[in-house]
């Protein structure tokens, strides 16, 4: 049988951030780590179904428990991957005038600040799930939107260029859960802009 695990955990150095602890982030990898477990083991698992050419009638609802399920743990490992990556220890609060991301949000909303609210207000809505700015590839326009449970929410074809995890386990040894919006407010001032700028990039 063919090895399977085709994807490994990264490592983030990540330590003394502003507002985020590094107990919360020793946690938050090892969930992380979980993520890419379970979804090299998934991989595996679909393709004993695979090996012979033919899924049968007796294996179609495991088959597709495990299909199913695949896209959550690949999207957790994938998201936490940009959140993870566009964080830096010494990061500033807002990106700079000639910043690539903040001429794309300036060409999509009024102003930086309004773009802000409402990435803000997305991220501080019930429920659990991520806050991402994405930036469409065939007009460059940039928007926020609400992801739940990793693969709930996603835009096809859409380019993540911010993106926050805003379920508890993220804040939770550090805030209350009222307090999310010091959270939010930590995370803005730890962004690695160069990173979210190089997204941009990729996305023309």
């Amino acid at each position: 049988m063919q090895n399977q695990t085709i994807y490994k955990a990264q490592s983030f150095n990540l330590s003394n951030l502003k507002g985020i602890s590094d107990q919360s982030l020793e946690m938050h990898f090892k969930l992380y780590s979980g993520y890419v477990k379970q979804a090299n083991s998934l991989l595996e698992r679909i393709s004993e179904f695979l090996k012979d050419g033919v899924i049968d009638q007796e294996e179609k609802p495991a088959y597709s428990e495990l299909t199913r399920r695949l896209g959550f743990e690949y999207n957790g490992m994938v998201l936490h991957e940009f959140y993870f990556g566009n964080l830096k220890k010494q990061g500033i609060g807002a990106p700079g005038s000639q910043s690539a991301f903040r001429k794309a949000v300036e060409s999509s909303f009024p102003s930086y600040e309004i773009w802000k609210a409402d990435f803000m207000g997305v991220a501080k809505m019930r429920g659990v799930g991520w806050a991402i700015c994405y930036q469409n590839p065939t007009n460059q326009r940039v928007s926020n939107h609400w992801v739940s449970l990793h693969e709930i929410g996603n835009v096809a074809g859409f380019q993540p260029l911010l993106v926050l995890d805003v379920w508890e386990h993220a804040y939770l040894l550090d805030y209350a859960p009222s307090d999310r919006p010091k959270y939010i407010e930590a995370f803005f001032e730890n962004i690695d802009w160069d990173v979210v700028d190089s997204r941009v990039e990729s996305a023309r």
